[in-house]
């Protein structure tokens, strides 16, 4: 398997999330209150198995390799990728920072932390959407089968390495629990 269908793969697993927080912010809509071991799971998947899992494979290695190939961070894709993934992490530390004052009941707060969640499954659908049909299509016009084996490798040592092996599992655990959470009546 190639690493950007490896990577694909991880969306699926995040679509999964984004599905549960689309879910969450609609319960916060019509409760006017927030599950704050909801969204502290949500944020927790979202920080740890988006950004640190997942991002650490895309922003360093596969944006790397694709560069080595040609690709310029200032004006091609990866220009377009970048902000958002800084986008992304903003509106998580937002809702976030915001949870303890929504638990308290602040109205303003609830709103912002269903706004921010919202904001964030807005931006990663369309931004996975350009990774799977642009990026990454593009990737694996340029990047050579050495290529490939390397960044394979190089993603398979980033769980071993820089997350802690089990981590990437637990996460996918994580996944199918949230996306299962709003099933139940």
């Amino acid at each position: 398997m190639r690493p950007t269908d490896t990577l694909k793969h991880e969306h699926q697993i995040i679509f999964l999330v984004l599905d549960a927080a689309q879910r969450e912010a609609a319960s916060i809509e019509a409760s006017r209150k927030i599950d704050a071991a909801a969204v502290g799971r949500l944020v927790d998947f979202f920080r740890n198995f988006a950004d640190r899992c997942y991002r650490a494979r895309d922003e360093g290695h596969l944006f790397k390799a694709i560069e080595r190939r040609g690709f310029l961070i200032e004006g091609g894709p990866i220009a377009v990728m970048l902000p958002e993934h800084e986008e992304g992490r903003r509106r998580i530390a937002a809702a976030a920072s915001d949870m303890e004052k929504a638990s308290a009941g602040d109205p303003q707060a609830v709103r912002a932390v269903r706004e921010n969640l919202l904001a964030y499954v807005a931006l990663l659908r369309q931004h996975i959407e350009k990774e799977d049909t642009v990026l990454y299509v593009m990737a694996d016009r340029v990047l050579t089968e050495q290529d490939q084996d390397e960044l394979a490798e190089a993603v398979e040592k980033v769980e071993a390495e820089e997350v802690g092996r089990g981590v990437h599992k637990k996460y996918h655990q994580l996944a199918h629990e949230l996306s299962k959470a709003h099933d139940s009546p």
